[in-house]
């Protein structure tokens, strides 16, 4: 850890003087009242059919964050949102996308395997992680949201695609009586230049749009020197309230990629990217079959520059009814198609000095030129770059339809859930050259000759290891699912039970692609349930217990991984169970939501990255989760923390922490509001997030060291304009997220985002 003495001056000075955080819950200038108290605050997130309720009476942990709130986080990606909600451990370091996402206490530390992102109450993709892919990737943060959901646990395993761990469901803005609208721009010290505008109204009598988007560019929080990150997007979302209920339609198209920020020497700093406009077009060798049962090797050009993206739409409907009599009525549809692309360069090994390299005959080189003919010394300092290629094409169809009855103690939901999904992908990784070091570091020219780095020649596919894939898979889920409500004086019980049924066929041509492809199919039965006890044994104060058992069907990624063992009868299911023990507290001036919570997991794959070392682990967590809020005036104080021991159970690592995640994590968040004399309102606020230190893999042989993150932020709202300043990673604290997952014992690191600054204006109509 960087134990920067004004780092810690910083953070609590920033908690003493209440700078505020991004969980604010009040209007500025304006006590909590009954009125305005977060108590009637509504949920929809892990109720039968998606039915509201109050966040009070909800027998599960869940956070929400409204607009406002989003707005005062400025998150720099989806994932970096997710920060705000306890009980996850989120690497957003990775840039606009591909983050790296766990929830409290389950194994992980690669994509989100237990992470569900959802639109409108269904999942963008059913399948939560595919390799190089997740949820959050495919979706972007903007001016049509209107709150966000983040449920843990609880009743997850049975409701949408029965995701045991976290479901965020994001919920879009909607139309209004009267034409209102935004318009914003955006910048900061980083080049970024982005516009978002949106517009709300009414088109005729009950019928109503919302229209939104933005266009953005910039060369990247770590500068690339070129446009690294650009991006677009609009949505629509049609409203039209019924005589017994409300019907709706969105279609949310994006086109937005940025620079795939990886593991670099942890001797640069954290503003460090390899990749630059010297060096991001690459020759890479691609496999193919040759026609004769074998392999051949062809180059093709490709921009590393591309980084990871979506290029896709997510669309759906929706139609809720009162039918009479106690009945009612959800129908919820989804589409999702486009492509997902992930382009590189990733580090293999450690950086070496050039002269410690040797040439065919073994002796060291001593000086090299680079492929634009400049020349650098035998001290210079190289690494091994793979120029990685992954292309994902991706779609997705998904329908939820529900029926209850509602009588005066009793309510019975009835649900079918049904998803199919597809992948077609082609992968070229590996590919390893040697790079000087350093930001827009050219390769390594060479002919293979005296004095010259062998591996480097042209026609020589790499220096290391190259896998490739051809593959292309779908899988169809139907469940259906029961879920039951019991009132008795001050509690509420439930229980819900899903049946499900997966059918999934997967080919692929890996390694060397010859043209040989092996198919696994798969037909799969998984039954999940939750029980609870819900006491409201105060008007602001109750409790709740609650058990689960879910599972986790495997995915297209595991028949690859785990061919062996499927072909000997393994079902490749991860299995979960869970309890939660609750207390929910709700008061003018404060609340408190803390949950002890408790999980074990069966099967979860442990895959060395880029090798085909896997295994398959058993772990148990238990902790403790508070979610956090007091009152005082014009001045709000937040907390977010996660206390957790989670190890593994089983196999060569029985004992071990479960990678990367820390025993304890904290989040203090802060916002002070107040009225100048002349009259322009101003919101100053900050966080104060500290990580414990974790391991970097499962054999627990490297840590991470713990760090302290500070952010500040203000704004001033004058009249209709209102104009932000926001400055992540205030003291430019080098957290490290994670190491080398390819080599655990490299010197390489990646850290969380250097600092920046960014400045909004907004004018509202």
């Amino acid at each position: 850890m960087n134990k920067n003495p004004l780092a810690q001056a910083v953070s609590l000075a920033v908690i003493s003087l209440g700078f505020s955080g991004g969980l604010v819950a009040q209007q500025l200038s304006q006590e909590p009242t009954s009125d305005t108290m977060v108590i009637e605050e509504v949920v929809t997130t892990g109720t039968p059919g998606g039915a509201s309720i109050r966040k009070l009476d909800a027998s599960f942990s869940i956070t929400t964050l409204n607009d406002d709130e989003i707005a005062k986080v400025s998150p720099t990606s989806t994932a970096d949102l997710m920060k705000s909600i306890p009980g996850l451990w989120v690497e957003s370091s990775g840039g606009v996308s591909g983050a790296n996402i766990d929830v409290r206490g389950f194994p992980g530390g690669s994509d989100a395997p237990f992470v569900t992102v959802s639109l409108n109450g269904l999942p963008v993709y059913p399948a939560p992680t595919l390799s190089f892919l997740e949820n959050s990737s495919l979706f972007r943060i903007d001016e049509t949201i209107q709150r966000v959901e983040g449920l843990r646990g609880g009743p997850n395993p049975v409701y949408s695609n029965g995701q045991p761990g976290l479901t965020t469901n994001f919920i879009l803005k909607e139309g209004t009586e009267q034409t209102e609208g935004r318009l914003k721009y955006s910048t900061s010290d980083y080049d970024l230049q982005r516009a978002d505008a949106l517009l709300t109204g009414k088109l005729s009598d009950d019928v109503y749009y919302m229209i939104g988007g933005y266009v953005s560019s910039s060369p990247g929080v770590r500068d690339a020197d070129f446009s690294a990150e650009e991006g677009h997007q609009l949505t629509v979302h049609l409203t039209a309230e019924l005589d017994n209920g409300k019907a709706g339609f969105y279609l949310r198209d994006t086109d937005d990629h940025g620079t795939w920020y990886l593991p670099g020497a942890s001797t640069l700093p954290a503003d460090y990217t390899q990749v630059g406009p010297s060096n991001r077009r690459v020759l890479v060798p691609v496999s193919q079959a040759d026609g004769n049962g074998g392999s051949s090797t062809a180059w093709q050009s490709f921009d590393m520059g591309e980084g990871r993206g979506w290029d896709g739409s997510i669309g759906g409907a929706y139609l809720e009814l009162d039918l009479g009599d106690g009945w009612t009525l959800n129908e919820r549809f989804s589409l999702t198609s486009g492509n997902a692309d992930t382009l590189g360069f990733v580090p293999d090994g450690s950086p070496v000095r050039l002269d410690s390299l040797t040439d065919l005959n073994g002796d060291a080189i001593t000086s090299a030129t680079t492929v634009s003919g400049a020349t650098v010394s035998g001290d210079t300092l190289v690494q091994q770059f793979g120029a990685w290629v992954v292309r994902k094409d991706i779609e997705a169809v998904t329908n939820d339809l529900s029926i209850a009855k509602q009588w005066d103690t009793f309510k019975i939901t009835a649900g079918y859930y049904t998803s199919s999904w597809e992948v077609n992908e082609w992968w070229s990784i590996g590919n390893q050259k040697y790079y000087v070091l350093g930001h827009d570091g050219e390769q390594i020219a060479s002919v293979g000759g005296v004095g010259e780095i062998a591996c480097n020649a042209a026609g020589v596919a790499t220096c290391g290891w190259s896998y490739d894939v051809d593959a292309s898979g779908d899988a169809r889920e139907n469940a259906l699912y029961l879920a039951g409500e019991f009132y008795l004086g001050d509690f509420t019980f439930d229980l819900g039970v899903r049946s499900a049924n997966r059918e999934t066929n997967y080919s692929v041509d890996d390694g060397a692609l010859d043209g040989g492809f092996t198919t696994y199919k798969a037909d799969e039965d998984g039954t999940a349930y939750t029980a609870a006890v819900d006491w409201a044994f105060a008007d602001n104060m109750g409790s709740f217990f609650r058990i689960n058992s879910g599972f986790k069907f495997a995915d297209f990624d595991n028949y690859r991984e785990f061919g062996d063992s499927f072909r000997a009868g393994s079902d490749l299911v991860i299995d979960v169970d869970q309890a939660e023990l609750g207390y929910k507290l709700q008061d003018d001036n404060y609340s408190l939501f803390a949950t002890l919570f408790y999980n074990e997991t069966q099967g979860m794959p442990d895959c060395v990255v880029g090798s085909d070392v896997c295994t398959r682990l058993e772990t148990e967590a238990t902790g403790l989760e508070l979610d956090g809020k007091l009152y005082w005036g014009d001045f709000t104080l937040g907390l977010n923390a996660t206390f957790q021991d989670a190890e593994i159970t089983s196999g060569e690592f029985q004992g071990n922490q479960v990678q990367r995640q820390p025993e304890h994590q904290v989040r203090l968040t802060q916002n002070y509001d107040w009225t100048l004399s002349n009259g322009v309102e101003v919101s100053l606020y900050g966080a104060v997030s500290r990580v414990g230190e974790r391991y970097s893999d499962s054999s627990n042989l490297t840590t991470l060291p713990a760090y302290t993150k500070v952010d500040l932020g203000t704004v001033f709202y004058i009249n209709d304009l209102n104009v932000q300043l926001a400055v992540n990673n205030l003291t430019d604290e080098e957290g490290a997220t994670e190491g080398d997952p390819r080599d655990p014992l490299a010197a390489n690191v990646r850290y969380i985002l250097p600092r920046n600054i960014k400045l909004s204006v907004a004018y509202d109509f």
